[in-house]
């Protein structure tokens, strides 16, 4: 009872205050949606997005120092929740992501008659489990994390009542997330077994010195069924294949919500379990981690390439398949943190390759969402002479991409291309870097190719427009309507943030690499 109670007296609300707050103003917005009448529910999108901003105000008190708190009696180094620079960054960039989803929502709900309450519960839901992952110090709140962030996501996928594309999704990535899970709970238990541990330093250690070689096999058996289930949540090839349809089925602010925040859960638990529960087996780890980049940005980048422009929904499925291709990008660190003596470093070019992405990325999809209020197909061949239409809006798409491709303007996204190369190279791992080079090279293709097609064929859109005035003369005012102001904002805090990081990539880099462990 006595260390009940010292457990219990230890727990440091301050910091925890970041996922508490999403988890609090979840369940605020559960109760009020049944209070709520129907004219008024729309309030619950403005409470959520509130509470997501301040979710992500009370990561500044953290910023000063390395917060623990659920640690064992007597053992005040040994916690299951820490708050360190590695976590606040993480936690900046799944409630930032948060934010800006619930931004691109407010109208999404509207346009596609979502259940409001249930929308934004489960997204709130999502984001507070998004956001206790990267502080998660022990295997069993690193579970429960994940699941507590990827439950609700199923939901919000299939959340389109009557729509097959939006059923089929959920149903898909349900079966598929459900089997990993199971993998990575077996893993988990193997684990144990070896170590009899599940906090991650006690785990290290155990793994260092296993005295019976019966429990050496045990424990190479649940690394690698733990790392199997990350790879999944990373989207890592060949883990992927529920990526394409289940970002088409979804409502468009949750498919960028997944290739976001689903990937920073993915990303931060498998650095957490590899550089500090598994450091002893980095030379097993590290050689399957940069297979599994390679093949992972290769098959990603292809099928990103072979999109046909006039399919339906193939602006999603492009950004689907880049999202797996850049899921490659930033397992190269990590697998080079394999390699290293020191892996701040190595971990650091991830965490700055993910921030600029999620920046960017969000923002594409943002400017997609735009696209789909008035051509629901959703085609490539739909942007074409979007300059002419709304040319803040293809400027703003324009540079999302050149970043994602690595060009300029967008320098954050070439120096964390650079970056991430350098750390390859470091680490003695050149076959990787020249495949890195390579599905470059190809990305840059399909990148420049939509790019050009915002801009290309200006004067056939608008004679098209013209000559339809007569039989509907209202045809093309859609297209000229005012952007709502939340999507408006969306996009613009993107682009300025993606602005603001290529004008100082330097220090996203040393913030990064000093923010790991």
């Amino acid at each position: 009872m006595s260390s009940v109670t010292s457990l219990v007296q230890s727990v440091d609300w301050l910091a925890v205050a970041p996922p508490t707050v999403a988890a609090v103003v979840a369940l605020v917005v559960l109760v009020a949606d049944l209070f709520l009448p129907a004219a008024r529910k729309p309030l619950l999108g403005w409470v959520a997005t509130a509470g997501l901003a301040l979710a992500t105000l009370t990561l500044l008190p953290l910023l000063n120092g390395d917060r623990r708190t659920f640690c064992l009696p007597g053992h005040p180094d040994v916690c299951s929740y820490v708050a360190d620079p590695f976590t606040l960054v993480i936690q900046f960039l799944v409630l930032g992501g948060a934010l800006l989803t619930a931004l691109l929502s407010i109208d999404t709900i509207k346009d596609h008659d979502l259940p409001t309450g249930e929308y934004w519960f489960l997204l709130l839901s999502s984001a507070a489990g998004a956001a206790l992952l990267p502080a998660s110090r022990d295997l069993a709140t690193l579970v429960i994390a994940l699941e507590v962030a990827s439950l609700p996501a199923f939901a919000l996928v299939g959340l389109r009542r009557g729509d097959r594309l939006s059923s089929e999704a959920a149903l898909k990535f349900f079966l598929s997330s459900v089997a990993a899970t199971a993998v990575m709970l077996l893993g988990v238990s193997f684990l144990y077994a070896a170590t009899g541990s599940l906090y991650l330093s006690r785990v290290a250690s155990g793994l260092a010195d296993l005295p019976d070689p019966r429990l050496a096999t045990l424990a190479s058996a649940g690394v690698a069924l733990t790392l199997v289930g990350f790879a999944f949540k990373t989207a890592a090839a060949p883990f992927h294949f529920w990526v394409p349809d289940t970002y088409v089925g979804a409502p468009l602010p949750i498919a960028g919500y997944l290739s976001v925040v689903g990937k920073a859960v993915g990303f931060s638990g498998l650095i957490l379990v590899t550089v500090q529960g598994f450091p002893a087996y980095a030379d097993i780890w590290g050689p399957a981690l940069a297979v599994l980049a390679a093949l992972t940005m290769t098959v990603g980048n292809v099928a990103a390439l072979r999109q046909d422009p006039r399919r339906a929904h193939s602006a999603v499925r492009l950004l689907a398949w880049s999202s797996v291709g850049q899921a490659g990008y930033l397992l190269v660190p990590l697998a080079a943190a394999g390699y290293a003596h020191d892996p701040a470093h190595a971990i650091g070019s991830t965490v700055a390759y993910a921030l600029m992405y999620a920046a960017v990325n969000l923002g594409a999809f943002a400017v997609a969402a735009l696209v789909a209020r008035t051509s629901p197909a959703n085609r490539i061949a739909d942007y074409r002479g979007l300059y002419a239409r709304r040319p803040l809006a293809a400027l703003a798409l324009g540079f999302f991409l050149l970043c994602l491709a690595g060009l300029p303007p967008g320098i954050i996204g070439l120096f964390a291309k650079v970056t991430v190369f350098a750390v390859a190279v470091d680490a003695g791992l050149a076959w990787l870097a020249v495949v890195m080079a390579v599905n470059v090279v190809i990305a840059l293709y399909y990148y420049l190719q939509w790019t050009a097609v915002l801009f290309r064929g200006a004067e056939e859109a608008e004679a098209a427009e013209e000559a339809g005035a007569a039989a509907a003369p209202r045809a093309a005012e859609p297209s000229r309507a005012r952007i709502p102001g939340p999507l408006a904002t969306a996009i613009a805090l993107a682009a300025v943030l993606g602005v603001a990081l290529s004008g100082a990539p330097q220090l996203v880099l040393r913030f990064a690499s000093g923010a790991l462990l």
